[in-house]
């Protein structure tokens, strides 16, 4: 009996562990909330220092306040997206135990017989 060649494992196409991508999803969220903090603050000094331009500077800042905790829960909530060959196995499994219901002839579908004689 031959003895088969040792060929490690690859992992280099392995996914990232749940508990890394929620890491790096916690710290997304952390640095865009803070963004917001800092546009608060900004557009706070710009008010109080009446900058040039402050027509323009408020309603950048007041949309970074609106739009970034939106983005900011859409994106911590974002997962990467499931393995396709799980997808595709199961798809395929489900294709293949279930028949197209008119791909048999009427004599080749099971069909049940009722005995008359009691």
């Amino acid at each position: 009996m031959k003895r088969q060649a040792y060929q490690p494992i690859l992992i280099t196409d392995a996914s990232r562990s749940q508990d890394d991508q929620l890491t790096s999803r916690q710290r997304r969220y952390v640095l865009m909330m803070s963004i917001r903090v800092a546009c608060l603050v900004v557009g706070a000094i710009l008010v109080g220092a009446q900058a040039p331009l402050l027509w323009l500077w408020l309603p950048l800042c007041g949309l970074g306040m609106v739009l970034i905790p939106w983005l900011a829960v859409l994106l911590a909530n974002d997962r990467p997206p499931k393995e396709e060959h799980r997808l595709s196995n199961r798809f395929r499994h489900e294709q293949r135990d279930a028949a197209p219901p008119m791909s048999v002839t009427a004599e080749e579908r099971p069909h049940k017989v009722i005995d008359a004689d009691l």
